[in-house]
């Protein structure tokens, strides 16, 4: 069976370094590998509260991003949740064949409610939509990490119990940890990876950022006093986080990066990698304003919903036909 892939990404905004090497680096290569699915995750996004005309900028801005680093929607399926009615439709059947148990044990769920006051249904069902998400495909693999590796296995374990009752549906999916292209860390802290919270800003290069303020943030970034540039992640955490950076905005191999840089001060490192980074953001961001023209990303987001569906529509109608619907 042909391989597919499928990726939610939800349209929070702040997309940073590390999130282009960690994954999206890598759903661009993993194109030539099968069929890959790029949606837009905004009905996963409203299980917390959303700025309505925020979410809408995110969203266009997700999809354009997506676009400038080079997910090709020739080759790949590229659209918004929202604009295909069939994952609500099918999440509220899966509903119907999940038990309250099953839910109350997904991890996800308990630590994201933990401490607050009032935690939307939504926030709690999560997990049924986004196997909705998996399952209209004929989803083969899931890219997770391990926080949502759980829920891909409630997706297969509710399949199969449908499958059972039924016949086949479904095809069970099955969850498969990326390969890291090289753990980004923050620049403030390097013992914590880069993120786009607002509580370490100066620690994290978003992709859209100037190049004024990328350029600050690099030459303040963590060092130490050794003043010796090697790949020691545990001894010198900074130093070899800036290094991973280099070697990966650049395309040159870490052996070589050290030889380099090897007789050249702290300050001349940064100010190298902050030239392959200036470089490397600058066409991103070319790219991302050409392909943020409103008509130009709608028409794109239209024609992969419309593929979408006529994929995910057939299954659907297959599981009312199967449940008795008329």
């Amino acid at each position: 069976m042909e391989k597919r892939v499928f990726s939610g990404i939800k349209p929070s905004g702040n997309l940073h370094l590390g999130n282009y090497i960690g994954a999206m680096k890598q759903w661009v290569k993993s194109q030539e590998d099968g069929f890959n699915i790029f949606c837009v995750v905004d009905l996963h996004a409203i299980t917390v509260f959303q700025d309505p005309t925020e979410l809408k900028n995110n969203s266009y801005d997700l999809a354009a991003m997506l676009l400038a680093v080079g997910i090709d929607p020739t080759k790949s399926l590229l659209f918004v949740q929202s604009h295909n009615p069939d994952h609500a439709n099918l999440a509220w059947i899966l509903n119907c064949y999940l038990s309250m148990g099953q839910m109350n044990r997904m991890t996800q769920y308990k630590e994201k409610s933990e401490g607050k006051d009032t935690v939307s249904v939504g926030l709690f069902d999560y997990p049924s939509l986004m196997a909705a998400d998996i399952l209209l495909y004929k989803t083969t693999h899931v890219p997770v990490g391990e926080d949502q590796k759980q829920h891909v296995e409630l997706t297969r374990d509710i399949a199969e119990r449908i499958n059972k009752k039924y016949g086949d549906i479904f095809v069970l999916p099955q969850a498969s940890i990326p390969k890291v292209g090289g753990r980004i860390m923050s620049l403030s802290n390097p013992a914590k990876k880069m993120s786009k919270s607002v509580d370490d800003p100066s620690g994290t290069i978003g992709l859209l950022d100037s190049l004024d303020d990328v350029k600050k943030k690099i030459m303040s970034a963590v060092t130490d006093s050794d003043n010796k540039i090697v790949y020691d992640p545990e001894n010198k955490p900074g130093i070899s986080n800036l290094l991973e950076i280099y070697c990966q905005v650049s395309g040159v191999e870490m052996k070589d990066a050290q030889e380099k840089f090897s007789s050249i001060s702290y300050g001349a490192f940064k100010t190298e990698v902050f030239e392959s980074v200036s470089l490397f953001l600058s066409e991103i961001q070319q790219k991302f304003h050409e392909k943020r023209n409103i008509n130009d990303l709608s028409a794109t987001l239209e024609d992969g919903a419309k593929k979408a569906y006529a994929i995910s529509h057939p299954i659907l109608q297959e599981m009312y036909s199967r449940i008795g619907f008329i």
